[in-house]
């Protein structure tokens, strides 16, 4: 999908992937840049993370070199 940046520097995000990621007028979003990458990462309230990583496998091994 293609986006235009406009004279002054915004770029609309499309209805379709506004959806997909729930995303409401207003929202704050985080901008992360890595190697010429720029990412949009929406914030997300604290209630709405609980439980997201439910099932999640909490054994966990680690060399001694790796604790701090």
């Amino acid at each position: 999908m293609e986006v235009v940046v406009s004279p002054k520097y915004q770029v609309l995000i499309p209805k379709e992937i506004r959806k997909q990621v729930n995303l409401k007028s207003g929202q704050k979003l985080q901008i992360i840049v890595k190697n010429g990458i720029i990412t949009l990462v929406p914030d997300r309230p604290l209630k709405e993370l609980r439980g997201f990583l439910k099932g999640m496998d909490r054994t966990l091994s680690r060399d001694e070199e790796d604790r701090v």
